[in-house]
């Protein structure tokens, strides 16, 4: 089983690529286009990954899944936050119903 220290090492690529220059790497470039570009892209993924289970293709959904987490990944190092900030929060919400746990959620 694959574990989540890929997450964890990704997290700290993309950490490293937030000041290097805009040519170096794609992550890179992203960052130099600020939170909108990344935004369009986790929007753009998404729907990939709709399109691709409707259309029942289960290779294309992993791999569209894939560039989603990765994009939403790079949206987390934006702002800061890392893999496991996410993997805690699920955690936190393991065992709860999601009826129940979007309930006590501030703001709601």
């Amino acid at each position: 089983m694959i574990s989540a220290e890929v997450l964890q090492r990704l997290g700290e690529t993309l950490e490293s690529r937030k000041g290097a220059e805009p040519g170096s790497s794609y992550v890179a470039s992203l960052f130099h286009k600020g939170q909108d570009a990344i935004l369009k892209k986790i929007g753009e993924e998404a729907t990939e990954t709709v399109m691709a289970s409707k259309d029942n293709d289960r290779l294309h959904i992993v791999r569209e899944v894939a560039d989603l987490w990765f994009h939403s990944m790079v949206l987390l190092a934006w702002h800061g936050l890392g893999p496991n900030d996410v993997l805690a929060e699920l955690h936190r919400r393991e065992g709860i119903s999601g009826v129940d746990e979007k309930a006590a959620r501030p703001n709601n």
